[in-house]
Parts: structure tokens; C-alpha cells; sequence
């Protein structure tokens, strides 16, 4: 597919006829997907990281594995996603994409997830973007998996704007995630083997990385 160069800010993201229609599928159904100003910044982290594997938490329809590695020469990615329908739409661009061979999804829940099946994997980059009450325990689960120098990064932390609600603006349910999304930055901010930066772009970003031991 020829690339289609878009007249806005993010000039380094080159969209094709395929992630536009993932986009318009997206915002069609209410799948909730990386934005352009959080994956352009996610994209200047790992060019200078260069990344050679990276583990996804969350595919969705599996638009950032598809353009994370149609940006990032030789990289391979696997991914984990639990809701069917999404996971099969996921395996249908995946397809589409001609990226079978550097992207490979699992179906499963991600805290259900038998990790054997990752055959004692090592990856450079951990991205969390999935279920927000779990992301700690996304973290703790997975972090084994990280390379020594490796980066873990955690996307909708701002979630939507919701964390600068007070708590009479909030219903109980999103009164609890952004609890939990706080909680979790906090630990994030303390934890005492990561750096972690704290970016507002896109929908709030961290990206923690291992510290040496």
C-alpha cells in the first residue's frame, strides 16, 4: 500500500491506506486505540532504544503492533488480547498488514495468561494498554520477562481527563479506576528498580525504565 502522508503535526507517523481504515474502524465501534501525539512520542523513545522484541498487553485491533512495526526496522512483537471479537479483528489486519511474521497474538486474558507459552522470551520493551484496574499487576507479572536495560511503558494513565476530576464528578465505577490509575502512578514514582518519566501527550504516559543492578 502506498504511504499516505497526513498535514498535520505528527510528520515522522506515516499512515497508509490500512491504518486509516483501522482508525475510521475504530472510532466507528468505540475501540480504543493509541492517538497520534502518544504514538509519535512513543516512536521517538524506541528509535533511540532500538528495540528488537516487544511484549503488548492489550492488542485491541492491533493498530499500535502493526504501526510500531512498520516504523521500527526489525522489530518483533507479540501480543495478548482477551475479548474475541476484537482479537479476531486483530487477526484480520494482522493479516492484511503482510506482518504475520513479526507479529504474533495470543487470545487469552493477560492476567490468565500461561506464560510458559512466552518460552522464557526477553524483551527489550513491555507496553501496557489494556485493562486500567490491573496495570500494577500487569507490571509485576510481566516485568520478569524484561531485559536488564529493558523499558516498560504504560499508556492512558490521564484516562481521558478523568484524573482531574474531583470525586463528586465521578461515578463510583470511574471513581474506582482512577483510584486505581493514581495508585498505580504513585507506585510507579516510587518504585525503587525504575526511572520513570510521566508525559501528558496522548492520553498520559509513563515510561519506566530498569535501572541497572
Amino acid at each position: 500500500m502506498a504511504s499516505v502522508v497526513l498535514d498535520t503535526a505528527f510528520k515522522l507517523i506515516q499512515h497508509n491506506e490500512l491504518s486509516l481504515e483501522m482508525k475510521a474502524y475504530a472510532n466507528t465501534f468505540d475501540v480504543p486505540i493509541i492517538k497520534d501525539d502518544g504514538l509519535e512520542t512513543m516512536l521517538q523513545f524506541l528509535r533511540l532504544k532500538k528495540p528488537k522484541r516487544l511484549l503488548e498487553i492489550g492488542s485491541a485491533i492491533a493498530y499500535s503492533s502493526i504501526m510500531l512495526t512498520r516504523h521500527l526496522e526489525g522489530i518483533e512483537i507479540v501480543t495478548i488480547e482477551r475479548d474475541e471479537k476484537t482479537y479476531l479483528k486483530a487477526c484480520e489486519y494482522i493479516k492484511k498488514s503482510g506482518l504475520e511474521g513479526q507479529i504474533q497474538i495470543f487470545h487469552a486474558d493477560a492476567l490468565d495468561f500461561d506464560v510458559t507459552l512466552l518460552e522464557d522470551e526477553i524483551f527489550d520493551v513491555i507496553f501496557i494498554d489494556a485493562a486500567k484496574s490491573a496495570y500494577q499487576r500487569f507490571f509485576e507479572k510481566y516485568e520478569a520477562f524484561l531485559a536488564k536495560d529493558g523499558l516498560i511503558v504504560s499508556d492512558n494513565l490521564l484516562f481521558h481527563g478523568h484524573v482531574f476530576k474531583t470525586k463528586q464528578e465521578l461515578s463510583k465505577n470511574l471513581g474506582d479506576l482512577v483510584r486505581k490509575l493514581n495508585t498505580y502512578s504513585k507506585w510507579l514514582a516510587e518504585h525503587k528498580n525504575y526511572d520513570t518519566i510521566f508525559l501528558p501527550l496522548g492520553d498520559g504516559m509513563a515510561f519506566s525504565y530498569r535501572k541497572d543492578k
